[in-house]
């Protein structure tokens, strides 16, 4: 019998026994990323038994592009999908801050550190059971629920939730694009990032304008944030938050 079709008898049973807590806590919304269109809706399928809602994409830059249309609580990323794989993915989507657990066939020891040390929260081989992937999500999301939805740096504050950037409790305006690249430094602090790398995350990669954008729009938060001495110009390559 195919792995994925021990699913349905083990979620279900599952599923009976803890229906009352399901109904009464926060829907989660899952983003499912499998090439393989039929382990995909077995996936999404188990996932809804329990509550999760789940969308699926079935390809690297289908999600990408849901990513940024969508909020959710958690990502099933497959390494192997086209267009643009789960590790290339990954790369683009670290920054958000999304919890990432990959499911797929690469079992060898670099691939399982190449996915955690990109930011991935678990790592899964096929074959595997259906409770053992619940298990593992609830463990990720109850994690990511313990920890604090803003981000810190010197008198700056970033609620994520709200999209809201205070001064020492003064609220500043930013626009939406400040303000997204603002999160970029801050979660990649002490880490240089190319001018490119700006686009890509802030913009998306189907932005065709001049790169000369990102500097412009490090100016305004330079002067909006008082960060003249924090963002450092790194010749040839872009810029670096440093403390």
């Amino acid at each position: 019998m195919p792995w994925f079709q021990n699913y349905v008898n083990i979620v279900e049973v599952n599923a009976q026994q803890n229906s009352s807590q399901e109904t009464t806590k926060m829907q989660k919304k899952i983003l499912i990323v499998e090439d393989d269109i039929h382990i995909s809706k077995i996936i999404k399928m188990n996932l809804n038994i329990v509550n999760y809602a789940t969308i699926e994409v079935y390809d690297g830059l289908s999600a990408l592009e849901m990513i940024k249309r969508e909020k959710f609580d958690l990502i099933l990323l497959d390494v192997m999908v086209p267009q643009l794989d789960g590790f290339a993915l990954m790369e683009k989507i670290q920054p958000l801050g999304i919890p990432v657990i990959f499911l797929t066939a690469k079992n060898s020891v670099y691939d399982k550190v190449n996915g955690l040390k990109l930011g991935a929260d678990d790592y899964m081989v096929k074959p595997f059971e259906a409770i053992e992937l619940l298990a593992r999500i609830e463990t990720v999301l109850r994690r990511y629920g313990k920890e604090e939805h803003v981000i810190k740096f010197q008198d700056i504050q970033v609620d994520l939730d709200k999209r809201e950037v205070t001064i020492q409790e003064n609220t500043v305006e930013m626009t939406p694009k400040e303000y997204d690249l603002l999160v970029v430094l801050m979660k990649n602090k002490n880490i240089a990032l190319s001018r490119e790398q700006f686009i890509d995350r802030v913009w998306g990669g189907d932005y065709y304008g001049e790169t000369r954008t990102v500097d412009m729009h490090i100016k305004s938060l330079r002067k909006k944030l008082q960060l003249q001495e924090h963002i450092k110009t790194i010749y040839k390559i872009g810029y670096r938050l440093e403390d």
